[in-house]
């Protein structure tokens, strides 16, 4: 029996890839999905389960983030250098594969067209390249679109038994998941943080103004309000209870944090070398997005290396922070 070890988000497409592989008895099918703080395992866990097939999770948020500083193939329509990103998940299946000490394939839910700029010929035949082990490379939504490889050359797989979808309608993968009974799949897109417009200001904001970037500041990027109030400091504000325990969560013990005591508001985190000026100002943040903002001046509670203090601050004009959002 040959594995079948396909790149498995978790979309619609992913799953009906794995399903037209299980399709086939002499092949055992399994994915492997990649972390980082730019998209997560959980829509995959989903997809998986509903397969009922063996799921393997890799971090790859250092090697990626790497990449992601200078990708040698470019950027899509925003920070999201797909080409680099998928070449590289190939790569990294490609090791779990060899660990496994047993014949087989990679496959992925690519379709050729889908996608204008990262799924037509060229970029599917680009990626393949930059992988390393372009001829272990099967879409087997595409396949016979697409030159044979390996699997289908060697017999590990039955080329006649894959299919020839392309182009941008969904309709052909909404009847295959109407025949298989597939009834729980995501909506296309939002599986990537990098794609979406705000998210990747944030992203390049962060990339030409700080040196030392680390995993707080990569996941942070997704929580709250972002406030560039000048080159060396950027303000933080919760924008409801999951974010304000997040930001609790992410903050190391110099970092500053402020919040309001009984009145509902945000958490704001300060970086640890805020001075007491870029504090107070903090504290005016804080006040400016809680129900208190009206009120005059409020106590702030402060807490930076394990001591708590007390500020008192009004909110600002609306029209000041607006200038500072990102």
């Amino acid at each position: 029996m040959f594995i079948a070890l396909g790149l498995f988000s978790g979309g619609l497409d992913s799953i009906l890839a794995a399903r037209l592989l299980q399709e086939q008895q002499q092949l055992r099918v399994e994915a492997v999905t990649f972390v980082t703080p730019f998209f997560g395992p959980e829509r995959a866990r989903a997809g998986a389960a509903q397969l009922g097939i063996a799921l393997h999770e890799i971090d790859i948020t250092d090697m990626h983030f790497a990449m992601l500083q200078d990708p040698p193939h470019g950027y899509g329509k925003n920070m999201n250098p797909c080409i680099d990103c998928h070449a590289m998940m190939f790569r990294e299946a490609h090791k779990l594969l060899a660990r496994m000490g047993t014949a087989g394939f990679l496959f992925s839910g690519e379709v050729l067209g889908e996608r204008p700029m990262s799924q037509n010929r060229q970029s599917l035949e680009t990626v393949a390249r930059a992988s390393g082990c372009a001829e272990l490379i099967l879409r087997p939504l595409s396949a016979k679109l697409l030159d044979p490889t390996k699997p289908e050359i060697e017999g590990m797989v039955q080329r006649d038994r894959l299919l020839d979808i392309q182009g941008r309608s969904r309709k052909p993968q909404l009847a295959l998941a109407k025949k298989w009974n597939i009834r729980q799949f995501p909506n296309p897109g939002g599986g990537c943080l990098l794609t979406d417009p705000p998210f990747s200001r944030r992203l390049r904001d962060l990339l030409d103004h700080k040196k030392n970037i680390t995993r707080a500041d990569l996941d942070l990027l997704s929580i709250g309000r972002h406030m560039r109030v000048r080159p060396d400091l950027k303000i933080i504000a919760g924008r409801d209870e999951k974010d304000n325990q997040r930001i609790m969560s992410l903050a190391c013990d110099t970092d500053a944090l402020l919040s309001l005591a009984d009145v509902p508001g945000p958490t704001v985190i300060l970086p640890g070398d805020a001075t007491d000026e870029d504090l107070l100002l903090g504290a005016c943040i804080c006040v400016s997005f809680s129900s208190a903002r009206d009120k005059g001046e409020t106590n702030v509670f402060l807490h930076r290396r394990g001591i708590s203090t007390t500020l008192k601050a009004s909110a600002l004009l609306r029209e000041q922070i607006e200038a500072w959002l990102l």
